[in-house]
């Protein structure tokens, strides 16, 4: 669903400033895979995540998502293939417009929109029926603003928004990070509540080593712009934190892990 060949990414090239994020990351995705992705700051998670949706530009390499080779596509050509929720809750909605026509336009994404604006009859239905499974009571809530929800219950509709036209592949960017402990952790069961009914591939970049190793069916770390490391199967189910700090050292990480990602372990 994935396969990502040899990719780099300099920022800067030929300055004071240069800064080779990405060097040479090759990666594959089968169908249906659900990869968490960990590593300190700097180590190209993001950058790497930014070059699969389009945002930035590659130097060299190829991106194909289900055999489309997307590499030299701008954002909104390839946006029809993936799904994509952000770290910052504000993103990925209109905070002015209501749940209801917030996940109206997500429902209508790759469509043709035309010059009439509304909610067809029993569209509502099918609206509340996605909400009911998320167990925040937001189905009462269709006529609200979104401006008016918590950063949780935002990021909930935002997932289910990503995830309503079943994407080829779901890129999740730090998607908890900005809410509380208790309210990441409902988001990360509806995430994988969300994922595994649809059997969605996805990518998650998170900075919280026990959540990388409690979701998802595969881990991969980076570090200097490289994947380091690739656990999968029965050897991450078994995987601790102890375990996953040891294998990235004799993997040769040379960057410390932020503190960041240390502070939430």
């Amino acid at each position: 669903m994935l396969q990502i060949t040899n990719l780099h990414k300099t920022f800067n090239p030929g300055t004071p400033n240069e800064n080779h994020v990405l060097k040479g990351v090759s990666l594959t995705l089968k169908e249906g895979d659900y990869v968490t992705v960990i590593g300190g700051n700097g180590a190209g998670k993001s950058t790497l995540l930014n070059s699969i949706a389009g945002t930035i530009g590659v130097d060299s390499g190829e991106i194909r998502i289900d055999s489309v080779d997307v590499t030299r596509l701008p954002e909104h050509k390839r946006a029809g293939l993936l799904g994509r929720v952000f770290q910052d809750p504000m993103q990925g909605t209109a905070a002015k417009m209501s749940v209801s026509e917030n996940l109206a336009l997500a429902a209508r994404r790759g469509k043709h929109r035309g010059l009439r604006w509304g909610l067809p009859k029993g569209e509502n239905q099918e609206f509340i029926k996605a909400l009911e499974m998320l167990g925040l009571g937001l189905e009462r809530r269709l006529d609200d603003k979104i401006g008016l929800l918590s950063g949780g219950q935002r990021q909930a509709i935002t997932l289910i928004m990503a995830t309503m036209q079943k994407p080829k592949l779901l890129l999740l960017d730090e998607h908890t990070a900005a809410l509380d402990p208790k309210t990441a952790a409902k988001v990360l069961d509806i995430t994988d509540q969300v994922v595994n009914q649809s059997q969605l591939t996805t990518l998650m970049i998170t900075h919280n080593m026990n959540d990388a190793i409690r979701h998802g069916n595969r881990l991969i770390m980076m570090d200097e712009g490289r994947i380091i490391l690739d656990i999968q199967g029965e050897e991450k189910k078994k995987l601790t934190v102890d375990q996953l700090l040891k294998l990235f050292a004799q993997a040769g990480g040379e960057n410390a892990l932020s503190d960041r990602m240390l502070l939430h372990n």
